[in-house]
């Protein structure tokens, strides 16, 4: 069965479509999903610009002026993925029309994950309503948790599962909030700890994903260990220091706990 994951921040500047599309890109390239990613950021679209693609001829926005099917929308990248690209909308969107085009192409896809809006919008509940489960998007400071705390909320009042948080730009100092007081806050696990790596700005100019401009960095490798939980599989870090410490250490970090039990969950159900 097809997995329509939605991916939501309430906050620009936190990584937000930088982790969908690394997602997409180690889903398709290191676990060979068939994977589609869609910007559903109708008013401020900008995953083409990831993906170095200026100036896209079909969109999002001509499916849903009825101008052509959602198939005709559909480019293939060159990482082995597919996509559906936004141009900017400056009408109010019926937030119903995403699920509906979304329920005519899921299944020719293993996985398909939307980037939303940044905003507490009809953008956002578009994508909310689409969605078979989310992530969400955080970075480990007090203003950017206030606004998870509100897209946590309103993900619980529609009945959207929420797979867990995602901790981006994190410098393991004392000012940042710790993970703990994190979940304590929001009620959800965090499943993954993204550092903040200076080759990511690198990665974005050259409009290479992280997980393809640099594989084995830290943060490449923990986009792997989340993708993989997110389809019930474990992955195999091929460093070997990392691998010699972790054999000597017998400290498991608390995200890597909650991917283990969120692997298992989704086993069971």
């Amino acid at each position: 069965m097809s997995r329509v994951i939605g991916v939501i921040s309430i906050k620009g500047g936190v990584g937000k479509t930088t982790t969908a599309v690394n997602l997409a890109t180690v889903l398709a390239n290191d676990f060979n999903k068939k994977v589609l990613l869609v910007d559903a950021n109708y008013y401020a679209p900008n995953l083409n610009f990831h993906l170095g693609i200026l100036d896209p001829i079909n969109t999002l926005n001509d499916v849903f002026q009825d101008k052509i099917k959602i198939f005709d929308a559909v480019y293939k990248h060159n990482l082995n993925f597919h996509f559906i690209a936004s141009s900017l909308i400056s009408r109010q969107i019926d937030p119903m029309k995403l699920r509906n085009q979304i329920k005519t192409i899921r299944s020719f896809y293993e996985v398909i994950i939307l980037d939303s809006s940044p905003s507490l919008n009809d953008e956002m509940l578009s994508v909310m309503l689409s969605s078979d489960e989310l992530l969400v998007v955080t970075t480990p400071d007090y203003s950017t948790l206030s606004t998870t705390l509100k897209a946590v909320r309103v993900a619980k009042q529609k009945g959207i599962p929420i797979n867990g948080l995602i901790l981006n730009k994190v410098r393991k100092n004392k000012c940042e909030l710790s993970l703990n007081d994190i979940e304590k806050a929001t009620g959800i696990h965090v499943l993954g700890i993204l550092p903040d790596e200076e080759k990511t700005i690198e990665a974005q100019h050259s409009l290479t994903p992280i997980t393809q401009y640099l594989p084995n960095s830290e943060m490449s490798i923990e986009y792997k260990h989340i993708a993989a939980a997110l389809i019930h599989e474990k992955y195999n870090d091929p460093r070997f220091f990392s691998n010699i410490k972790s054999f000597f250490s017998r400290k498991i970090d608390k995200h890597e706990i909650n991917r283990e039990v969120f692997r298992q969950k989704i086993k069971r159900d």
